[in-house]
């Protein structure tokens, strides 16, 4: 007997709304009833967006802490440049990785050489909860080209493993906690069993629609499943749904503007630090977004 949609589904999340430096977000994570997903404290639907002639993203520097973020694109492209000297553009398919540890500072903007012409952008921002010996680890960034990454094929299913390890695979981007995070393209009528080696598991459905059990979901929702069980999503019509989780966080997180800390006084002393100047510069960029009065 096949178990209904609610007893596997735990929450639907349809996310909020959020203007980002002249472009929109759908803020998915965190929920007031589901504040993680495994390590995922945080997901953005950036886009999707287009820019006309002379305009595009415009993140000015701002700082992180106790986090590493995840950047990965459908469309477009995003000059990433922070104070550890990094600078470069992530396109669809690869994977920025920047773990902010202590401390770091980036921007994420449109490279001037493309901004005469009409460009686009589409992607999902993701930050990831450092265990808590790792919160104030050195910060360090890291590219992976979408060549570099695990492909995976199922019968009308083809997923690229953007980090941590399923169905077999492992990428290449390293993790800082047992996680998975998988770009999945189905074509209608097909179906895939989530992976069931972690405890918490999400599917975020970034275009088209899906089943489970019966049930229809929609773009732009994410469905936290339950754990221990088995759960197969059938692709109503051609679909990309991102599947994500991992092993739960170690302890409770705090988050504050751009900074997540298991300690309220770290999050303190970061936005003292912000505040004073104390944190790291960008060569060649002197602006930067204001600590937040509220």
């Amino acid at each position: 007997m096949t178990a209904p949609a609610e007893n596997v589904i735990e929450h639907v999340i349809k996310p909020r709304t959020r203007d980002l430096g002249g472009f929109t977000v759908a803020r998915v994570l965190p929920y007031a009833k589901r504040r993680t997903v495994g390590p995922f404290i945080f997901f953005d639907r950036m886009g999707p967006a287009e820019f006309p002639p002379g305009e595009g993203i415009d993140v000015r520097p701002h700082p992180h802490i106790g986090l590493a973020t995840v950047t990965y694109l459908f469309d477009g492209e995003i000059m990433h440049r922070d104070d550890l000297g990094f600078e470069q553009p992530i396109r669809p398919g690869d994977v920025n990785w920047m773990t902010a540890g202590r401390g770091i500072v980036h921007s994420e903007r449109t490279r001037d050489e493309i901004r005469d012409t009409d460009t686009t952008m589409f992607g999902i921002q993701s930050w990831i909860a450092l265990p808590k010996d790792q919160e104030e680890s050195d910060p360090g960034f890291f590219h992976h080209p979408a060549a570099t990454l695990p492909e995976i094929s199922r019968d009308g299913v083809e997923m690229r493993l953007i980090a941590g390890t399923a169905y077999g695979e492992t990428s290449p981007v390293v993790t800082a906690s047992p996680m998975f995070y998988l770009d999945v393209r189905m074509d209608a009528g097909a179906s895939l069993k989530v992976t069931d080696e972690y405890a918490e598991r999400a599917v975020y459905i970034v275009e088209g629609s899906i089943s489970i059990n019966g049930e229809t979901h929609s773009e732009n929702e994410m469905l936290v499943l339950a754990s221990d069980t088995h759960v197969t999503v059938e692709a109503r019509e051609a679909s990309r749904v991102m599947l994500l989780g991992g092993a739960p966080i170690d302890g409770e997180r705090h988050i504050w503007w751009n900074f997540v800390s298991s300690s309220k006084e770290r999050i303190e002393q970061a936005k003292a630090d912000w505040k004073e100047g104390r944190f790291g510069k960008i060569a060649g960029d002197d602006e930067f977004i204001p600590l937040p009065e509220k």
